[in-house]
């Protein structure tokens, strides 16, 4: 990449939409701006309603545009949800070069006979992961680049997702005026950023736990090996705060957020609020007690799902443990309840970047994270305005070059980008 670039990722939930800036510098990363939107029209990850979805993502890219004073152009589409699916694949080819020596050319011919696998006709190839390399039969190569061989091979996951969903979610983005430059998985991006290279390597599960859905990614061997998401998440703890506050349910988030403990033995009796009851002009006390008592069993068996689906893909005893992430855990109490229920070691991780120091934004910053090193656009990820930052530009740039390759061009050819 450029010594100064700009790359945006788009990370739609349940719960928010949001739209993080990254400026790359001289190889590292500074998050220059932040635009988030409650998202409409996401129900469990999925989407139900394109216009709501598509105000909700030009809402949050709106917010992050004012922030920093520029027009964003294209973004890099955080991709997860119950469709995804991961399918082992082998690529060979015979070097080309005359001196035998490999070069990027034939990393992207071998990838490419990686993707050559039958898929059913609803399922589409969003990404490939290399595994490991083989020169002439020698393995456990990460970069070929230089060898000399005769014959090279790839090991490698095909990332694979029905195609109704990838559509839609391509739809959403372009009808909100914005190019695509990559769809990456939530989860290997998450990973990327938030597991070390030990972690990834002795075997860890990384949890996503969203407000409506939480992803699961097993992590071996130094790649993704499994991934599966569960239609749970925090919007079940705010359904069960409002049945049993009798309250509305936006009137159970906002306690939630404010007042939510995820231990009865951590929480203050002291801690008093009042509630609008539905049914009722007179307001009710609670404590944050009460308010525990009916978070604690939730949040326990979330975990509990948890645990049974990843010895469910066969993974009961990971050295690594259990990395937690996203918005639902930054409740208080919430490790301490993880590591009871899924008894062993647990850590949450967020971003260490100024602003997005939260484990909601893991999937957004890891997207950019790998996208400055895997898919290295060619194409600016913004215009600068003329204008003052604080004045709006009113047209977007490039919006319409018949001269730049489609969306689906740039997504079929993403992975020789992507080594």
């Amino acid at each position: 990449m450029s010594s100064n670039d700009i790359i945006v990722s788009l990370d739609i939930g349940t719960s928010k939409v949001r739209a993080i800036i990254g400026e790359i510098a001289g190889g590292t990363i500074n998050i220059i701006g932040v635009g988030s939107a409650d998202s409409e029209g996401i129900r469990k990850g999925a989407i139900v309603d394109i216009d709501q979805t598509v105000q909700s993502i030009r809402n949050a890219v709106d917010h992050a545009e004012r922030m920093v004073g520029i027009t964003i152009d294209t973004v890099y589409v955080a991709i997860t949800g119950n469709h995804i699916l991961l399918q082992s694949s082998h690529g060979v080819v015979a070097v080309s070069n005359e001196d035998r020596e490999i070069g990027d050319e034939d990393i992207d011919r071998v990838i490419q006979a990686a993707r050559v696998i039958a898929l059913p006709p609803e399922r589409e190839i969003i990404g490939v992961v290399p595994k490991q390399y083989l020169v002439d039969g020698q393995e456990g190569i990460h970069d070929p680049r230089g060898m000399i061989g005769v014959r090279l091979e790839v090991e490698a996951s095909i990332i694979t997702g029905a195609k109704t969903s990838i559509h839609n979610l391509i739809r959403v983005v372009e009808k909100a005026e914005l190019k695509i430059g990559g769809l990456i998985l939530s989860s290997l991006a998450a990973g990327h950023l938030s597991l070390s290279k030990d972690e990834k390597s002795i075997g860890t599960v990384l949890v996503d736990v969203g407000a409506g859905a939480t992803t699961i990614a097993v992590f071996d061997q130094g790649n993704l090996a499994a991934t599966t998401t569960l239609p749970i998440g925090g919007e079940f703890i705010t359904n069960d705060i409002a049945i049993g506050l009798r309250t509305q349910v936006e009137a159970a988030e906002l306690i939630k957020l404010k007042y939510g403990c995820a231990i009865v033995e951590d929480a203050a009796p002291d801690q008093l609020f009042k509630v609008t009851r539905i049914g009722s002009n007179v307001d009710k006390e609670f404590s944050q007690v009460d308010l525990a008592n009916i978070i604690e069993p939730r949040v326990q068996e979330i975990f509990q799902l948890i645990r049974a689906e990843v010895q469910r893909l066969g993974y009961g005893d990971v050295p690594g443990g259990y990395v937690l992430t996203g918005g639902t855990v930054s409740m208080p109490g919430i490790l301490a309840v993880a590591q009871h229920e899924l008894e062993t070691s647990v850590r949450i991780a967020l971003p260490e970047f100024i602003g997005v120091r939260d484990p909601s934004f893991t999937s957004g910053v890891g997207v950019i994270q790998f996208a400055s090193k895997y898919m290295r656009s060619r194409q600016p990820s913004y215009n600068k305005k003329a204008s003052p930052p604080t004045v709006k530009s009113a047209a977007k740039a490039n919006k319409s070059n018949p001269d730049k390759p489609g969306v689906f061009e740039r997504f079929k050819n993403w992975l020789s980008e992507f080594i």
